[in-house]
């Protein structure tokens, strides 16, 4: 006899798992999850061009006060420093004092640079603080990573982005210099401030133009990291499946929770039911339970009401307490849509409740 052999295998390898393709648009935990981690689209062309911009406005506007503070520094050298004993003491003062004139001429720029920069990030990252990219990970200096960074997509993009800025910046030279190349033989003859001015000039120009160009292609590249941004965070089916497990619950649990709570509530309800004065039916569809105590109640309640299955066993309390049950087809359904339970009976439903009970009292041979 021959042996059978039998091979398990799980159908769940089949189904649209973690591998499976991201199809789907992020989910706002998704992108909360990813901004904690740092994991933000932002282009660094854009905020190198308002660098530069604002960095070359920032020169252009200090450059008198940069041109007199050289002016008067160096007058300073050539008048009192040549006059000084040069020792170990005076070289150091000497240094220290270029040292602060350097800071003190290059201080504004370096705000003006640090405010655009910071404007500009918070424009199009907002306020974040994230500790994750500063974690050490191994894939970071894995041989094999980097060469998928080199050769990657992102790679791609970036290296036909710099040919681009080097052209650009390329034919703005070209352009601007050749504009003025026939002012260049002349600054032979210049004073050194028309001259100093002069190539001020032509520099702001060229950082200007290039810096209006280059805002352009942060624009562009702005909009191609967003787009890249929203194709990484994109989601298979079955992790928002998982996404949705866990904010939600299992549908199957949040259905038995759910099914549980109408029992609680049902058997709550049939516990109120002997404490009703009376019972009114429809007289098989629907069955309300009305309590009326007038001590303490401004009118009669309705403690308990069901229909169908539940009018039945709401019955079946009331006849094992020997509560009275009176039909009245049309105040049961009446009821039965106006009132929840818990609820007064509405002022004009007090009449025909009040001949019902005063009913129920005769029969039970009580004086209302």
């Amino acid at each position: 006899m021959e042996e059978t052999l039998y091979f398990v295998f799980d159908i769940q390898l089949f189904a649209d798992g973690d591998t499976g393709e991201k199809t789907e648009t992020a989910t706002p935990r998704r992108r909360e999850d990813a901004r904690r981690k740092g994991q933000v689209f932002k282009s660094t062309d854009l905020n190198s061009a308002i660098i530069l911009i604002v960095g070359s406005m920032t020169v252009f506007i200090c450059l008198p006060m940069i041109y007199q503070r050289m002016s008067n520094f160096m007058a300073y050298c050539f008048m009192e420093q040549a006059l000084m004993e040069i020792n170990n003491a005076s070289a150091y003062d000497f240094i220290f004092e270029v040292i602060v004139q350097i800071a003190q001429m290059i201080w504004p720029i370096l705000l003006g640079a640090f405010i655009g920069a910071l404007l500009i990030s918070y424009l199009q990252v907002g306020v974040l603080f994230a500790t994750e990219p500063l974690v050490p990970k191994f894939s970071r200096i894995n041989p094999v990573e980097g060469l998928k960074r080199i050769f990657s997509k992102r790679a791609l993009v970036e290296l036909v982005k710099s040919f681009i800025k080097i052209g650009i910046t390329g034919y703005v030279v070209y352009t601007v210099l050749r504009k003025n190349y026939q002012f260049f033989p002349r600054m032979v003859d210049m004073e050194l401030n028309t001259t100093l001015v002069f190539l001020g000039s032509i520099i702001f120009e060229i950082a200007l133009k290039v810096g209006l160009i280059f805002i352009i292609v942060g624009v562009l590249d702005y909009i191609y990291q967003w787009y890249e941004h929203e194709v990484s965070l994109k989601m298979s089916k079955y992790e928002v499946k998982q996404e949705y497990k866990q904010n939600e619950g299992d549908p199957l649990i949040r259905s038995r929770q759910r099914r549980i709570q109408r029992e609680m509530a049902m058997r709550r309800m049939m516990a109120e039911v002997p404490k009703a004065d009376v019972i009114i039916t429809n007289p098989t569809h629907y069955a309300i339970a009305i309590q009326y105590k007038a001590e303490i109640m401004s009118a009669p309640v309705v403690i308990a009401k069901g229909q169908d299955q539940v009018a039945l066993k709401i019955k079946e309390i009331a006849e094992k307490h020997k509560i009275t049950v009176v039909e009245n087809p049309g105040l049961a359904r009446t009821i039965y849509a106006m009132c929840k339970i818990g609820d007064l009976i509405p002022e004009d439903l007090y009449q025909a409740v009040a001949e019902i009970l005063a009913f129920v009292y005769k029969q039970r041979k009580v004086v209302v």
